[in-house]
């Protein structure tokens, strides 16, 4: 039987663990859920004390859909920039200043869907 190589010993290790840690839980789940009685009671969800109330959920404004997407555009241009300020130094002496170019290409870009979207009243709160 062959051995598995040094390099792989630790994930298999962590591997070994992870399986045995969710087999261990799943079986400890069944056999204590079956020690538990279920009652009528016990099956209702639980919502911050309230009953539950029967029938639809209550529709959520096109707002908050739209702030969100807006958030996780904004939000993501943090993802892009921060590599290039790491590199900023490096990339300055061998590339001039055509990086800083890039980088006001990029914020422009953001700059127009962001006017673009105070103009559309995207974030006009009071509406």
């Amino acid at each position: 039987m062959e051995t598995i190589p040094g390099n792989y010993t630790a994930l298999f290790i962590h591997i070994v663990v992870g399986v045995g840690f969710a087999l261990t839980t799943w079986v400890g789940s069944l056999l204590l859920g079956r020690i538990g009685r279920r009652t009528g009671v016990k099956d209702v969800a639980y919502e911050c004390g309230m009953l539950p109330a029967p029938g639809p959920q209550p529709r959520f404004s096109v707002k908050f859909y739209l702030v969100a997407m807006l958030f996780i555009l904004f939000d993501i241009e943090i993802v892009f920039l921060f590599p290039w300020a790491v590199v900023y130094r490096e990339y300055l002496q061998q590339f001039g200043l055509q990086i800083l170019w890039v980088l006001m290409t990029f914020t422009a870009i953001l700059m127009v869907g962001y006017v673009y979207a105070i103009k559309k009243g995207a974030l006009d709160w009071s509406r």
